[in-house]
């Protein structure tokens, strides 16, 4: 028999092998069982009594194919030196875990935190035009002395190669998400750039084991990943459909940030930022400037002695917040409310006071932490 952690890693990604078993169910059970391997030893009875799973999801987690795949797939990221990420790992991203259809497992390759403090995705269209290249390659170039930043972008062709290459000009860290297994490089041709990304301290993120081909569904999959890392998503250059824009609305709907770069009515390539900026789904810019300002990322944090000073001068509700701020990583303005007893529209008023003073940052998503 396997120790317990060996068993449990064996277990964990059994348990995301399972045919018709998704991310959502996978949840469910790993909850309901308070663990995979204990999952794998209910009985067939046990299983089935859980809400959704049915007759043959629960012989499915059953058939001794499972355990065998998982066996071959643990094998092969130990010899290649590929990570396994559990949502329950530290190093799981901590930004995708708040997203309902996260995946359960990450296969990670790579040097890059994919918990930095600033995560920003780069998308846009796979035939960029000369102006979307110059926006991206600019962008990048803005944000290269931002503290803790990594660029996350998809390994396509277009804006996403663009926005990798930069970021291995400048030595920034870069991360690809792909719709495949780590086996191969799709497109092929970028193999050579994502040994650059790795040799430059970035990374390679996919949820799908080795083998699995890069069909055309899991682009969307893997388009949700990118969205669910990252604190902002930004729009380089897209038409109004297409996988770019998939990301961007996946990351609104997450209550992540969204940015685009306008372009003129008449160019095709612009028609998708301009609808994102059009609808308020995304913010205008034109610069990294500009999007560092949109993420309360120029704001320089006041020093030990200065918030000494301000904490002093604070009125009693400010004082109030600022105690329920400084026990938590991050907090919802309606927990706040909860925590406090304050109102809403108060809260709001004493937020936005303490944010230009330097004592509280704003989040995407409506959240905000101490500064």
């Amino acid at each position: 028999m396997l120790p317990f952690n060996e068993e449990e890693r064996l277990s964990q990604l059994a348990l995301t092998l399972i045919d018709g078993v998704g991310p959502k169910m996978s949840r469910i059970l790993f909850s309901h069982f308070g663990s995979a391997s204990a999952v794998f030893q209910a009985s067939l009875k046990e299983l089935k009594a859980i809400n959704g799973m049915g007759e043959q999801r629960a012989r499915a987690c059953k058939a001794a194919s499972v355990q065998q795949w998982a066996a071959r797939e643990l094998a092969y990221v130990q010899k290649h030196e590929i990570e396994l990420l559990f949502f329950t790992d530290p190093n799981y991203p901590s930004r995708l875990k708040q997203c309902d259809d996260a995946p359960m497992l990450l296969y990670y390759k790579g040097q890059a935190v994919l918990n930095a403090a600033k995560m920003v995705a780069v998308v846009g269209t796979r035939k960029n035009t000369d102006y979307g290249l110059r926006m991206t390659e600019q962008l990048v170039e803005d944000l290269r002395n931002q503290e803790d930043l990594v660029i996350v972008s998809g390994l396509a062709f277009g804006i996403d190669a663009a926005a990798h290459k930069k970021c291995c000009q400048l030595k920034m860290p870069t991360v690809g998400v792909v719709a495949h297994g780590l086996n191969k490089m799709y497109p092929s041709s970028h193999q050579h750039l994502a040994k650059e990304m790795l040799e430059q301290g970035g990374g390679l993120l996919s949820e799908f084991p080795s083998g699995t081909a890069p069909d055309k569904q899991n682009f969307p999959l893997r388009n949700r990943i990118v969205a669910g890392i990252s604190d902002v998503t930004v729009v380089a250059e897209s038409d109004e459909k297409g996988g770019a824009m998939i990301t961007a609305y996946v990351a609104a709907s997450y209550n992540r940030e969204v940015a685009a770069f306008p372009g003129r009515t008449i160019d095709s390539k612009s028609s998708g930022p301009n609808k994102l900026i059009q609808k308020n789904i995304a913010s205008l810019i034109s610069s990294g400037q500009d999007l560092a300002d949109i993420m309360n990322w120029s704001t320089a944090r006041p020093s030990k002695k200065q918030q000494q000073s301000l904490f002093q001068e604070l009125s009693e509700d400010e004082q109030i917040l600022i105690t329920a701020l400084e026990g938590v990583e991050s907090i919802q303005t309606d927990d706040l409310m909860l925590a406090t007893g304050l109102s809403t529209s108060k809260i709001g008023a004493l937020l936005l006071q303490l944010e230009m003073i330097g004592l509280v940052k704003a989040l995407p998503g409506k959240r905000f932490r101490m500064a």
